[in-house]
């Protein structure tokens, strides 16, 4: 078994596999591993299929740039027909799909050995992973006492630990940079309708939602990017071309760039001493390396933007449980969702398609505004989250009141008040591991770039972790 496993992204696990200093076996070998002896202590692994990772194995695995290395699916999407899914609910447990989705077969097609799936939380909904289907909330390995995040968060917690290199995720509010946030990891959602949806659904939230990846390097979210860029067939809208592509870009620094700094929320609203002291370092590190940076954030309506988003995801909640309870032929049953997918319902219940519809509205409004903000700025730097990561049981699904868990003093918007703003505007952007504080806990920096910007963003990013590099940097339980 490879000694140094864990020490590897996934570019450089590939590079052994092609090398012949190691072998898909010994990766999936050491990978399982891991799971035996952290997971217990992390729930964050669930759905083994060890049978499928190593007939994938015998059946000979594609020639891409992950070939050979280890890789878990989010247990939320990712529709695949070898991997069953418990979507982070009862209501949904052990899930099979007759078709491959198309980004899983994008994925597959980078030579990945996938072998199970990651924790999420019920729907997807939430800044944690504490669903009641895996028996348990998921933990950080930074603190086993604070969430990973959510809704990836099974995923951040399985690569900060070491399990593996990188891991599938999705982002409708903030559901790949939160994790990537609190995990102390990469993290990067691409332009809306970059990454193919189908054949399951046309679009996600209203076009919020993309999948992604978590990952320890810059690098290997390029790779990622690249090898699963471009609509599917039938898809309902592209995202602009891309030019040479993401790899291509972090083999340079990006031009200098006018980078606005806002170290509030974005209503104005203070955030955590240590999250605004860390946009601040971030904000001289750009200085330093040439970028223009000067205060400035948007004056948008990001209240309703929140609540719009609020409405269009309890909507869609609600849809979901319904569409699977027709199918199945009888209504829900008590104890099947959490009582915050019943808020959802409850909430659905009081909009009409005219409501739902001005929510549609009032995010399209809100990213024309966004755009506004940008013509003059190149960048906008945040932090990712307004705090630090957050205790075990703070966002648990045990609350009802749907717009309250979402919008209320102290709630999800208030702890994480950037993500979802560039959900609903399309635009790309990513959470860079650049800071820790005093009790080691990561503080992710999130920058976000122009609709269509996702190379040059990219290429931002690769120049921050080539100035001050994150990947050595590891939870003990990792060690």
């Amino acid at each position: 078994m490879l000694a140094d496993y864990a020490e590897h992204d996934a570019t450089g696990l590939a590079a052994l596999v092609e090398n012949g200093q190691t072998s898909a076996e010994e990766l999936l070998d050491a990978a399982l591993s891991k799971v035996e002896q952290l997971d217990p202590a992390l729930n964050a692994v669930v759905l083994v299929q060890e049978g499928a990772a190593r007939d994938a194995i015998r059946r000979g695995l594609p020639d891409g740039p992950f070939r050979g290395v280890p890789f878990l699916l989010k247990d939320l999407g990712c529709e695949a027909v070898d991997f069953p899914s418990h979507n982070g609910s009862r209501l949904f447990a052990n899930t099979s799909y007759p078709v491959d989705s198309a980004i899983w077969d994008r994925i597959r097609a980078t030579g990945i050995v996938a072998f199970g799936r990651t924790t999420a939380p019920e729907g997807g909904v939430g800044p944690a992973t504490e669903s009641a289907v895996y028996g348990g909330p998921t933990r950080n390995p930074w603190d086993l006492s604070r969430t990973p995040g959510g809704s990836s968060g099974g995923a951040g917690a399985a690569v900060a630990a070491g399990i593996v290199a990188a891991a599938h995720g999705s982002d409708g509010g903030g559901s790949v940079r939160i994790p990537a946030s609190s995990c102390g990891l990469f993290g990067f959602k691409a332009t809306r309708a970059r990454l193919p949806d189908g054949p399951y659904v046309g679009e996600g939230w209203a076009g919020m939602a993309i999948d992604g990846f978590l990952t320890r390097s810059v690098r290997d979210a390029a790779a990622f990017h690249d090898a699963c860029a471009g609509a599917d067939l039938g898809a309902p809208y592209w995202a602009p071309p891309l030019g040479a592509g993401h790899l291509a870009a972090i083999q340079r620094p990006p031009r200098r760039l006018r980078v606005a700094l806002c170290d509030t929320m974005l209503d104005g609203r203070p955030i955590h001493e240590d999250c605004r002291a860390a946009v601040h370092d971030a904000a001289r590190l750009l200085d330093d390396l040439g970028h223009q940076v000067e205060p400035a954030r948007p004056y948008t309506d990001i209240t309703g933007m929140m609540r719009a988003w609020t409405d269009i995801v309890a909507c869609g909640t609600a849809l979901s449980i319904r569409a699977k309870c027709a199918a199945r032929g009888h209504p829900l049953e008590p104890g099947e969702v959490e009582d915050l997918a019943l808020g959802a319902i409850d909430h659905a219940a009081t909009l009409s398609g005219a409501d739902y519809l001005a929510a549609v509205g009032k995010i399209h409004a809100f990213g024309r505004e966004l755009a506004a903000f940008f013509q003059p700025w190149d960048i906008l730097l945040t932090a990712t989250l307004a705090e630090p990561p957050a205790k075990i049981g703070r966002f648990a699904h045990t609350e009802r009141d749907f717009v309250h868990f979402r919008t209320g003093p102290g709630m999800v918007f208030d702890y994480s008040p950037f993500c979802a703003a560039f959900n609903a505007s399309g635009q790309p952007a990513a959470s860079v591991p650049l800071v820790w504080n005093d009790e080691g806990l990561p503080l992710g920096i999130h920058l976000a770039a122009r609709f269509g910007a996702d190379e040059e963003l990219m290429s931002l990013c690769a120049e921050l972790e080539a100035a001050r590099p994150w990947a050595h940097r590891r939870p003990s339980i990792a060690l």
